[in-house]
This record gives C-alpha cells, sequence and structure tokens, in this order.
C-alpha cells in the first residue's frame, strides 16, 4: 500500500467534508499530516525547507549569507559544493557555518573580498535515510560602476525639432534605475511631448522655447548598494524661428517599420514606440488577428508604452503601434515570441509506504523549448548511484514495487532548458507504525440542529488502518444508512437533531495494532428573528426606529450588526444602534436604503432587512415641546439573588426624543422614603440588567429624560427583597489611639444598613502588640464604632483589624492598621541645654536629645520656655511674663528673636509629646549686650525769644545700655521753605534741659533730638519752632497794616489775586490735559523737609515744603510723624517668629521675616536745592 505525507488539515467546518466510517486496504500513498508529535517519532529523510535564490547578488559592503535549512529524522548533516568541487569551510577562516544549520556566513567586513567568493554554491543535507541537495546558488556581488568621463557639446536647435538626450548609462549589477532631473535635484516634467525610453533616453517630439536649460542631468540608481551616480550635465538651447513647419510623425524608436521581440513566460512584456512630429503624435497599440488580454494590458508613459503582465505563449503574436498627428500617420510592428523557462505539471511529491508496497515518483515539467528531465538519487545522477531493485526508470516516472526499508532514500528531479532549470527534491520513506489517531481526544463539536454534523477522526498508521465509528459507551458499529463515512475518517450525520447529543468513539486498526477516540458533540438551538425590521417611510428631519429582536440558544452568545445597503453603517452620530433597535435621527435623503440586521454566533448567522424610503415634510402645526410623561408598566423579570431585569413602556416623548432613562431605587427596609441613583441607560432601550445587593427590600421607579427635562418619576415596581449574605466589605478609618497611658481605642466607620447585606450585623475586633509574639485577641462587639482595650503597657505600637459578620458569615479578612496605646508625659528632661548669644536681640539655644524610650509618646517638639530676670542698667526687679517658643519634631537648636538689649534673661527646655510636657531642663542665665537706645520721650521747646530757645526733654524710655550723651541737629527754614545749614551739638547725657543761643531773630528753626549709648545713636525725635521778632519790624509790620486799610489798596490786591487766580486755573487746565501727573512732581509736591537737599553752591536753603505749613504753629508743639520711633514700635514681638501662637522657624532655627520699620531719614548734610515747587504749594504761598 502506498503512503504519502499532507500537511496536517484545520478543524472542520460545518460544510460537507467527505467522511467515511470504515476503509479498506487499498494501493494508493498514505497522506500523513504533519503532526508534531508524530513527526517526532518517525524516521525521515531530509527536506530542504530554506536557501538562497539561485541568482544570489551581494552587497560587498556586507557579510554574505549563504542560505540552506533543512529538517529530517535524525536532523541532518550539511555539506557544500563550489563550482562543482567540495568546499572545505574548516579551511577557510572566514567561513562559519551556523549550529544546526548548513546556512554559511563569510565574513569579509573584516578582511575579505566579495569577488574572491563568486561562484556556484550547492548545498547537501544527509541522514541515514538519504541527501537532499539545494539549487546552485550563484553568488555575484552588486557593482554600481562611475560614468566614463566624456565632454558634451551644447546642443542648438530650432523650435519644433526633434531632439534624443543620450543617457548610456554604465552597466551595473542589477541594472541601475534611470530617470533625469536638474541641478536642484528636481525630476525634470514629463508629458506626450518629452518621455523617457525604456533604455533611459530622453526624448523630444518637438522642442519649445522653454526647453532650453543647461542642467539636463542623467542619474543612475543602484538600490542594492543604495548609490546614485551621475552623468555630466547636457545644455540645450532652442533657437525660437518664426514659424515651426509642421510635419507628420516618424518614429524615434524602434527603428524601421517592424522589430522583434522575445519575452520569457510569467515575466511583464513591455514593447515601447515613440514618434516625433509637429504637433506632437499620438500613440494607438493593437493586436493583430486578436485583442489585447482585458486585466493584463497596462499603458504606461502617456501611452508610448505597453505593458502585458503574466504573459504565457498566446500571448505571442504581431503587436502594432500607430502614431498619429493632424498630417499622418505611421505604424511599426512588432513581433513577440514568449520562450518559457521551465515549470512544474507535476512536480515530485514524498512518499509514505509500507513495506511491501508499490507507489511511484512522477515529475513532468513543460517549457519553451521542450526541458530535458533527469533523475539523481540522494544528490548522485541516477545512473551511477547503487542500483535498487524496486525502482524501475520510465522517464519522468520511478516506478516502485515491493519496497524495504532499504528503499528509503531521497531522489532529485531536474528539468532544464536554456532558459534555466528546475530541481525538486522527493523522499521515499518506508515505515511500519501502528495506528495513530491524530483528533485531540475529548474534542467538542457545537452544531445547530438540522444542519450537517462533522466528526474528525485524523488517523496515521503503516500499512494503512481501516476506522470504524461507534455511539454511546457500549453503541453498535455506525453504518451507511444514516451516517456518511469518508476516507480521512471523519463521520457525517448529514441532518443532525438533537437527539444525535452524544459520545462518538473512532476505532483505527492495522495488522500493527488499534487506537481509539472519543469526541462529544452538541446539538444547539437555530438563531432566529422573532421581530424583523418593518418597511418605512418617513418624513426628512423626522426619527426613525428599526427593531431587530433575536432569539437564539442560550449557551451561545450573539452579536448583532446592523448593515445599509450591504454596506457599514454611516459614521454619523444621528445613527445610534442599542440591543434590539437601530434609531435614525434627523433623517434626510442620504438616508434612504435597505437596512439589514445581521445576527452571528459561533455557529450560525440570520438576517432580516427593510427598506427606508424618505419624503418631503406635511405642513404640519408647531409642535408643542415639554417634557416627556413618565413610563409606566414597570415589571421585575429574571429574578436572581444579585441581579433583577426591570421592563418598563415609555410615556409620550412630547415632541422632543426621549434621551435617556434614569433609574432609581428605594430600600423600605432600611432608608424608607429616600430613593437612590441605580442606573442611566439609552433612550432607546425599555429593559435594563440591575445589580443588586443582598438583603435589601427593593423598590424601582424609572424617570424619562429629553432635551427640555425630566418627567415625573413613574409609579414605584413591585417590591423585591434579596437573600442575605455575608458582608463583602470591612469597616473603613479604621485607628487605633490610646486616650490614657494604659488603654488602647480602637474606632472605625461602620457600614450602613445597605451594606450589612444581612441581619445581626456585628464586628469582630483583633488587636496584638506588633513587636511581640502574642497571639490576636478577638472580641465580637454589636453595631458600634468604637472598643476601648485596657491594661496596654504606655505607648506600644499595637496591630489592629476589624472584620464584619452578620447571621450568613464574616467579610473577607481585613487589613492590618498599626496603632498605638495610650502616651504618658515625658520621664526626662532635655540635657547639655547652652546658649549662644548672636546680637543684642538675638540668641541661638542648644540642647542634647531626649532618649526615645523615656518620650513614651509621639514626639511633637521640643519647648523653651524664657522670660527676662534682671536689667543691667535697672537692678529693680520685676515680675516678668515667661515666654515660650515651640520646635516640631527632632530639632536640637532653635533661635529666640526679640529679646531686649542690655538684659539678663533664663531659660529652660522640655520635650512635648501628644500627652504634653516632660520635666525642665536646668535654667540656663545669660545676658545680652548694649544696644542703641530709643528715641528721647519727649522734646518741648519753651520760651522762645530773639536769639534763643530753651529744649527740655526726658530721656528714652528703652535705653538699652548706658546713655553716654546726647546728639541736637538743627537747621533754619526760610520763608520759602528751603532748608538752611545744618548744625550739630553734643550734649552731656545727665542733662534733661538746654538753651540754644545766638540764632536768628524771627526764625523758623527744625530740631533733630537723640541717645547715644557705646552701641550707636538711637532713632530721634523732631520738632519746630520759631525765634521772636524785634520792635523795628513790629512797627513797620503795623504800618504795612494801616496801609492796608486803605480802600484804594486793597481793590488793587483783590484785581492782582483775581488775575492770579485766572492764570492759576488757566495752568492747571493745561496741565491736565498734558497727560498723567508726573509721580515724582507729586513726590516733590509734598516732600520731606528732612531729605530736601541744600544748594551746594551758595549755601543756601533748599525749597521746604509741609503740608501744615499753612496751619498756624502752636509754640511748643509737636508734629507727630509715623517715622517716630516709640517705646511700642521698637519692641520685637513674637507672633512674627516662632510656631503657632509663638512664632514660626526654618529648619535651622533661625526665624522667619525681617525687622522692617520705617525710621525717619537724617536730615540733609548737603545745601543743594531741590526742584521747583509745584502749583499748590505755589498757591499756599500766595495765600
Amino acid at each position: 500500500m502506498q503512503l504519502k505525507i499532507m500537511p496536517k488539515k484545520k478543524r472542520l467546518s460545518a460544510g460537507r467534508v467527505p467522511l467515511i466510517l470504515f476503509l479498506c486496504q487499498m494501493i494508493s500513498a498514505l497522506e500523513v499530516p504533519l503532526d508534531p508529535k508524530l513527526l517526532e517519532d518517525l524516521v525521515q529523510p531530509p527536506t530542504i525547507t530554506q536557501q538562497s535564490p539561485k541568482d544570489y547578488i551581494i552587497d560587498p559592503r556586507e557579510n554574505i549569507v549563504v542560505q540552506c535549512e533543512a529538517k529530517g529524522k535524525p536532523p541532518p548533516s550539511f555539506s557544500w559544493t563550489r563550482n562543482g568541487t567540495h568546499f572545505d569551510i574548516d579551511k577557510d577562516p572566514l567561513v562559519t557555518m551556523k549550529t544546526g544549520s548548513g546556512t554559511l556566513i563569510i565574513n569579509i567586513m573584516s578582511e575579505g573580498k566579495a569577488e574572491t567568493y563568486e561562484g556556484i554554491y550547492q548545498c547537501t543535507a544527509r541522514n541515514e535515510r538519504g541527501a537532499a541537495i539545494s539549487n546552485n546558488i550563484v553568488i555575484r556581488p552588486s557593482r554600481s560602476p562611475l560614468w566614463t568621463k566624456e565632454k558634451l557639446e551644447p546642443m542648438i536647435l530650432q523650435n519644433g525639432q526633434p531632439l534624443v538626450l543620450p543617457c548610456r548609462p554604465p552597466i551595473g549589477l542589477p541594472p541601475a534605475i534611470i530617470f533625469w532631473m536638474d541641478n536642484s535635484f528636481q525630476r525634470l516634467p514629463q508629458s506626450e511631448r518629452v518621455s523617457q525610453g525604456l533604455n533611459g533616453d530622453l526624448y523630444f517630439s518637438n522642442v519649445l522655447p522653454e526647453d532650453t536649460r543647461e542642467d539636463y542631468i542623467c542619474y543612475a540608481r543602484f538600490n542594492h548598494t543604495q548609490t546614485i551616480q551621475q552623468k555630466q550635465p547636457i545644455s540645450v538651447k532652442v533657437i525660437s524661428a518664426k514659424s515651426s513647419r509642421e510635419r507628420p510623425p516618424t518614429f524615434l524608436t524602434p527603428e524601421g517599420n517592424a522589430s522583434r521581440k522575445e519575452e520569457l513566460r510569467g515575466n511583464v512584456l513591455s514593447l515601447e514606440c515613440i514618434a516625433e512630429g509637429l504637433p506632437t503624435p499620438i500613440i494607438y497599440w493593437i493586436k493583430e488577428d486578436g485583442i489585447l488580454p482585458v486585466n493584463r494590458t497596462f499603458y504606461r508613459n502617456f501611452k508610448k508604452t505597453l505593458q502585458i503582465t503574466h504573459v504565457s505563449e498566446a500571448d505571442s503574436g504581431n503587436y502594432q503601434c500607430i502614431a498619429k498627428n493632424p498630417l499622418g500617420a505611421i505604424h511599426h510592428t512588432i513581433s513577440v515570441t514568449v520562450k518559457a523557462a521551465p515549470y512544474w505539471i507535476v512536480a515530485p511529491q514524498n512518499l509514505v509506504l509500507s513495506p511491501g508496497e508499490d507507489g511511484s515518483l512522477i515529475c513532468r515539467a513543460n517549457g519553451n523549448p521542450k526541458p530535458r528531465i533527469s533523475w539523481l538519487t540522494n544528490g548522485v545522477p541516477i545512473e551511477i548511484a547503487p542500483d535498487d531493485p524496486s525502482r524501475k526508470i520510465d522517464g519522468d516516472t520511478i516506478i516502485f514495487s515491493n519496497v524495504q526499508e532499504r528503499s528509503s532514500a531521497v531522489y532529485q528531479c531536474n528539468a532544464s532548458n536554456e532558459y534555466g532549470y528546475l530541481l525538486a527534491n522527493a523522499f521515499v520513506n518506508v515505515l511500519a507504525e501502528p495506528p495513530r489517531i491524530l483528533t485531540s481526544a475529548n474534542t467538542l463539536y457545537q452544531v445547530i440542529a438540522n444542519r450537517p454534523a462533522l466528526l474528525d477522526c485524523a488517523f496515521f498508521g503503516s500499512p494503512l488502518p481501516t476506522i470504524e465509528w461507534f455511539k454511546g459507551a457500549k453503541g453498535r458499529a455506525l453504518h451507511e444508512d444514516i451516517y456518511i463515512l469518508h476516507e480521512n475518517g471523519t463521520l457525517e450525520i448529514p441532518v443532525a437533531q438533537k437527539d444525535s447529543t452524544g459520545t462518538y468513539t473512532c476505532v483505527a486498526r492495522n495488522k500493527l495494532g488499534m487506537a481509539k477516540n472519543e469526541v462529544h458533540l452538541e446539538i444547539k438551538d437555530p438563531t432566529r428573528i422573532i421581530k424583523q425590521p418593518e418597511y418605512a417611510i418617513v418624513q426628512r428631519g423626522s426619527t426613525v426606529s428599526f427593531e431587530c429582536k433575536v432569539k437564539h440558544d442560550h449557551t451561545l452568545i450573539p452579536t448583532v450588526m446592523w448593515l445599509k445597503d450591504n454596506g457599514e453603517l454611516p459614521s454619523d452620530e444621528r445613527f445610534t444602534v442599542d440591543k434590539d433597535h437601530l434609531v435614525v435621527t434627523d433623517v434626510d435623503d442620504r438616508d434612504g436604503g435597505t437596512y439589514t440586521c445581521v445576527a452571528n454566533t459561533t455557529l450560525d448567522k440570520v438576517s432580516a432587512s427593510a427598506v427606508l424610503s424618505v419624503v418631503a415634510p406635511t405642513p404640519t402645526p408647531a409642535p408643542i415641546y415639554d417634557v416627556p410623561n413618565p413610563p409606566i408598566d414597570l415589571e421585575l423579570t429574571n429574578q436572581l439573588d444579585k441581579s433583577v431585569q426591570l421592563t418598563w413602556t415609555p410615556g409620550d416623548d412630547n415632541n422632543s426624543p426621549i434621551t435617556k432613562f434614569i433609574i432609581e431605587y428605594e430600600d423600605t427596609m432600611h432608608e424608607a422614603g429616600l430613593w437612590h441613583h441605580q442606573a442611566e441607560v439609552s433612550g432607546t432601550q425599555t429593559t435594563a440588567q440591575l445589580k443588586l445587593s443582598p438583603y435589601v427590600n427593593y423598590s424601582f421607579r424609572v424617570t424619562a429624560v429629553n432635551n427640555i427635562g425630566q418627567s415625573l418619576p413613574s409609579e414605584a415596581s413591585e417590591q423585591y427583597f434579596t437573600k442575605a449574605a455575608e458582608p463583602d466589605k470591612n469597616p473603613t478609618e479604621v485607628e487605633g489611639l490610646g486616650s490614657e497611658p494604659d488603654n488602647l481605642v480602637i474606632t472605625w466607620k461602620p457600614l450602613n444598613g445597605f451594606e450589612s447585606n444581612g441581619p445581626g450585623l456585628q464586628y469582630k475586633v483583633s488587636w496584638r502588640q506588633k513587636d511581640g509574639d502574642d497571639e490576636w485577641t478577638s472580641v465580637l462587639v454589636a453595631n458600634v464604632s468604637k472598643y476601648i482595650v485596657s491594661g496596654t503597657p504606655t505607648f506600644v505600637p499595637y496591630l489592629i483589624k476589624v472584620q464584619a459578620l452578620n447571621d450568613v458569615g464574616f467579610a473577607p479578612e481585613p487589613a492590618e492598621v498599626m496603632g498605638h496605646s495610650g502616651e504618658d508625659l515625658p520621664m526626662v528632661a532635655p540635657g547639655n541645654v547652652h546658649v549662644n548669644v548672636v546680637n543684642s536681640t538675638l540668641a541661638e539655644v542648644h540642647w542634647d536629645p531626649v532618649p526615645l524610650k523615656s518620650i513614651r509618646g509621639h514626639l511633637q517638639g521640643y519647648r523653651i520656655y524664657y522670660w527676662k530676670a534682671q536689667s543691667s542698667s535697672r537692678r529693680d526687679k520685676r515680675h516678668i511674663e515667661k515666654k515660650i517658643l515651640t520646635f516640631q519634631g527632632s530639632k536640637t537648636h532653635g533661635m529666640l528673636p526679640g529679646l531686649e538689649p542690655f538684659s539678663h534673661y533664663a531659660l529652660n527646655v522640655r520635650v512635648v509629646n501628644g500627652k504634653g510636657e516632660g520635666p525642665a531642663s536646668p535654667d540656663r542665665v545669660f545676658h545680652t549686650p548694649e544696644g542703641v537706645p530709643s528715641a528721647p520721650s519727649s522734646l518741648k521747646i519753651i520760651n522762645p525769644s530773639l536769639d534763643s530757645l530753651t529744649l527740655e526733654w526726658d530721656p528714652p524710655s528703652h535705653p538699652n545700655g548706658i546713655l553716654t550723651e546726647y546728639t541736637l541737629k538743627y537747621q533754619p527754614i526760610n520763608s520759602t521753605h528751603e532748608l538752611g545749614p545744618l548744625l550739630d551739638l553734643k550734649i552731656p547725657a545727665n542733662k534733661t534741659r538746654w538753651i540754644l543761643k545766638n540764632l536768628n531773630f524771627s526764625t523758623r528753626y527744625k530740631f533733630y533730638f537723640y541717645a547715644h549709648t557705646s552701641a550707636g545713636p538711637g532713632s530721634h525725635i523732631t520738632e519746630e519752632a520759631i525765634t521772636t521778632m524785634d520792635a523795628g519790624k513790629m512797627a513797620m509790620a503795623s504800618r504795612q497794616v494801616d496801609i492796608a486799610t486803605q480802600g484804594w489798596f486793597i481793590g488793587l490786591m483783590c484785581a492782582v489775586a483775581l488775575l492770579i487766580l485766572i492764570l492759576l486755573i488757566v495752568c492747571f487746565i493745561r496741565r491736565n490735559k498734558g497727560g498723567k501727573y508726573p509721580v515724582k512732581e507729586k513726590e516733590d509736591a509734598h516732600a520731606d523737609p528732612e531729605i530736601q537737599p541744600m544748594k551746594e553752591d551758595d549755601g543756601t536753603f533748599g525749597e521746604y515744603s509741609d503740608a501744615e505749613d499753612h496751619k498756624p504753629l502752636k509754640k511748643g508743639s509737636r508734629t507727630p510723624s509715623d517715622r517716630t520711633v516709640k517705646k511700642e514700635d521698637s519692641d520685637d514681638s513674637l507672633v512674627d517668629y516662632g510656631e503657632g501662637v509663638n512664632g514660626q522657624f526654618n529648619e535651622d532655627g533661625s526665624f522667619i521675616g525681617q525687622y522692617s520699620g520705617k525710621k525717619e531719614k537724617e536730615p540733609a548734610e548737603g545745601n543743594e536745592s531741590s526742584e521747583a515747587p509745584s502749583p499748590v504749594n505755589a498757591m499756599n504761598s500766595f495765600v
């Protein structure tokens, strides 16, 4: 019996495939599926699976890889020949062979040259069953030669003449791809007038002036080496003639009236005709005594090239190209002959035979001319191969009879002619194997009722086994009256019914043994469309809905798809699809057509169609839009423990389509009267599958929503009480904190009634010390949120978990949470406290940290208590309130700001935890150095006379040290408010009164007064005063008053005042129209007299202006200033520093922020004049 290997088949579909119940032994080849497990055990001769192409052009810049892969059992070994002789790769250090493969790798990138390895290579794969050989692989390196240098003369011709620009590219391997470009690498435009020929030349049917250019460049691209070579540019100049004579066409290529063309079968036949003439000729193609083949004929290059793909001998014949223009036509005949390299008619196939069987290898090929057939066995010409009595050669056939195991071999068939060759390997493998069933055991087949059922039984054995089928555990053999039995072992049930369901057994037998396999068959109900879409006529702009309800076998999952005119639905948001409906909104004329509903399962498919016709709308009264009416007829179906299906009927949409439905539920047992959101569904749905929680008495209602708004809720559905179940979650926000040193308070957020999932909700509270080996301690508590564990050690970490349970069972295992038992006050004070005085108002404190065990709680930080103990300047003792600064975390230093200079301070440090403060460290005493004093408490100027003033003052309220002296600075102010020269005077510290003499009479003076300590001068206080007038001046003033009482003088002064007022108003208006008021002028108009410089050149007063100058000056009065430093302003405030209520500090203990206060500027030492006064000051002076 003959055996033949075939590829393994895929799983059989529901189509009708021949199967057989009982197979008799027959003299034919045995087809063996290439099952991996099967082939692992079977001995098999080599088979070439991969090899390099016959004509192998390599890149000389890369390593050469010559492929040769083969399979066989046992795995084959490999050898190579080069140019017909053995190629010893071990002697060439540049050549290696891949492990487990015959592929050669020639490393020419390091030192070799590709030309060295040109030649004809052939691979042999050999094992104990035979030898397979590869094709002859001709290796040639690719070449991309340069153009030979040549001097190209410019071409000058007249308008309308023909032109051929030669390319003549260098001969490369493989041939180059030709294209024409200019110097800018832009392709030259081509047309019916200008085009490139197959040989690369550029043809002009007639030239035009715009063809003039100096950069016609032919490029040759060699793809294999990815290089482009360039020809020298060609210059063309077209001279315009007054008139160009028109002429009939003549051919530029090919020449003459006839030519011949030879092409190989299967290639692309390219025929070309390019003509010149004026006007430009048009090309036409015909085939004499025939027509051009449809679907294989293509026109290229503006119809100048005719291409026929996949040519065969039938395409031989005469082809005619015709060139025509208004002045005439010519034609050229091309005689085409199609030759053929050898091609297979019957290629030899592998044979698997049993001992004693017969078989044959057939090798038939065709070609033009007819190929010669020659046979080889194991790579050796069969004429010189060892003789085998079981084979006989008859031309293109080898006949085998009564084969034995020694007859196994690999045969090669070579068909060759002058255009090429074909080489095929086919092995003969003689095997003796017991039956094997290759179909997977217990395969399940599912078939729709009343359709054919196909049960597979792929098998193998040598000799060929017989096959029998049985149904059930003890069934009898099935026969052909009801079943169809096929040669490949498959059983067909032509019309499967429900009673066909069951287990079927396939049994395979030959003389070497028996094998069997069971498969299972299930019959499913067919898918049906019980509600089909209906024909619809709708008006433009309206909405249409197609319904498609599908009934299917409950074990299959259908998919429903909608088609329009047998294609996909338009990608338009107006088309929406839900479970049973297709809805089209805002219908227009394009939507008309056939709509098809297609329902698919894994086993069958059904469809139904309806036609939509779109018509013009009829006039209708203006619709009234409103919210929808409430849904009605709520019904609960498919009631399961954790789900239910809710169905309803929509109310009227009131001319606005319903966009969605909102489903709510009420838990009448836990929260009666309170409705919760359950789900939202599309406005086209009328059912919803709702997920439920255990132990809830559900009631549902539905609300419809459209673009206008929301309907009233529907009536409540019937109640549905779900069964109780164990909780599916545990309490959250579990914490463990002690309220006393010996307890642990465990708290949590309890579950609500909805989350309890059943009656009897309780909590299992468990705890154990984190760092110990104790077992968990647990208690059950009622539905509360706190449990207190007493008798715990102080501040010990605990692991805590709280688990919910009810009468049904426990919730999942809860997560562990870490907590601490209660805190107690710290036991130890910080040690090694020392103070570093930074300056007169700032000190830095350092301490050692307290051991963690002695803290007995969460470390909150360290707290410094400090107070002023005694003044260095005043020895009286006063009770000073202690100040506190807290430093968070584990800091071991901090800054004390806002200290008073020249003072004694004491401090101590305490550690703080969540319970409170620990004991205080021993007091540390430190003192601050002297600082600058505050301003004198008061300054009064009394007893003015013609040339003297008396000053009285009180010492500074905060001397901040020992006063050493006072400084008095003063300067006159003239009638134009300019400041005069600044004078200063030193006064002993023990004085509180001073008479200033030698002053000018009737002069205003400004005084600056401040105190000194060894640290320097402090803030100053200012005051102004005027000396008195002498008698002569007063008499003159009296006479002036008498004159001023005269009527003529009063009238004159009023007229002058009126003119000046008018002038000022005009200036003011013009100034406002001129733009924004300069900020500098505004500042100058109210400038502080203290900062007005004095003129340097003449020593005169600078300008002085004061907002209060027009007011009477009170004798001895003092003008307050926000720049005057008062006692309250000079004190440092702890609000600006520390943490919490005591201020904040940076990590290094330094305080955040800066002392910022505006001090009155020092009086000007110079006499530079200021800018001119503003109009406001001018007005003040006038008045």
